[in-house]
């Protein structure tokens, strides 16, 4: 796979945008993309002192990159909530935001801050908590929302029964389950937007796959050693083989998320040999993504698990 894979990001100035999962990996390649572009920049992160090195990393090539680091950790509601006042407390409207952070199988039932099983709690709950913070300032920016998957949410299903896998574990079955959630919540915030006025658009991208931490070792998260899924991700990379690069990967969110051409409740990724690389393109919705009523029932157990409504008085 080509090297020089790339696309053109608009210039961003005046515009605010927010990146979760932007200290490493894909996020930080977007963030500093969006930087580059002129963005107003708010990098949201759990670890502050790795946050302050992708900050100078990100200046290191645009130094005057405008970035606002502030703490946020989506396994918990408190600091969600903490973080969307702080927001709407400096009251700039945010023209972009791109759903970007996410953990991913940890080989044993891990949970987060509020009891919630960790990757429903952080990828799929955290977002949608996120989102109903910091909504006002998403209105008034007429924002795009841009929600990154995964190609495992075309696999398994919602565990509708035991959402928080307290009967039973399975790391990548869960992973999947969060990431169906979290894409059907992406999709109908947008049709709840149109249909009620909101001037709010959302849409979906995934990355493919790219050596990146989420398979990597994480002690935190009971894992030890690289997976040997990261291991073999590793050696395709590197030979262009099949796999991106956290460069190439950042692309289907940076042109989901900012150019003229994408639209809203469209899905892209990758372009490539069963959409793992290549350029970013549109691409068919995944099947388990498409039930409307469904969707609808996501955002209502949303809604009764987090204890946050989103809504507009």
């Amino acid at each position: 796979m080509p090297r020089t894979i790339d696309i053109t990001v608009p210039s961003l100035i005046g515009r605010r945008a927010v990146v979760t999962g932007g200290s490493d990996g894909i996020g930080l390649r977007i963030a500093a993309r969006l930087a580059a572009a002129g963005a107003d920049l708010v990098l949201p992160v759990r670890n502050l002192s790795k946050g302050e090195a992708a900050v100078a990393g990100i200046r290191s090539r645009t130094p005057d990159a405008q970035v606002t680091l502030l703490p946020l950790d989506l396994s918990s509601l408190a600091s969600i909530e903490s973080f969307g006042e702080s927001m709407r407390a400096d009251g700039r409207p945010v023209h972009l935001l791109i759903n970007n952070a996410g953990v991913m199988t940890p080989p044993d039932r891990q949970t987060t801050a509020d009891g919630f099983e960790l990757q429903f709690g952080t990828n799929h709950l955290g977002h949608f908590a996120l989102v109903a913070g910091l909504l006002p300032l998403l209105r008034a920016g007429e924002a795009r929302v841009t929600s990154q998957i995964s190609i495992a949410a075309n696999e398994r299903s919602i565990h509708w029964d035991d959402l928080n896998w307290e009967r039973s574990y399975n790391g990548m079955h869960a992973y999947s389950q969060s990431k169906i959630a979290f894409g059907m919540f992406a999709l109908e915030l947008d049709r709840r937007s149109e249909a009620e006025g909101w001037g709010i658009t959302s849409n979906l991208s995934h990355p493919g796959i790219a050596p990146t931490s989420l398979l990597a070792a994480r002690p935190e998260l009971g894992r030890a050693q690289d997976t040997l899924g990261v291991r073999l991700i590793r050696w395709g990379s590197a030979r262009g083989i099949v796999a991106g690069t956290p460069e190439t990967a950042a692309l289907p969110a940076l042109f989901a998320a900012t150019s003229p051409e994408a639209q809203r409740r469209r899905f892209y990724g990758p372009s490539g040999i069963g959409h793992l690389g290549g350029a970013p393109g549109e691409q068919r919705l995944f099947s388990r993504l498409r039930s409307e009523e469904e969707a609808r029932r996501v955002w209502e157990i949303s809604e009764e698990l987090t204890g946050v409504a989103i809504a507009v008085p």
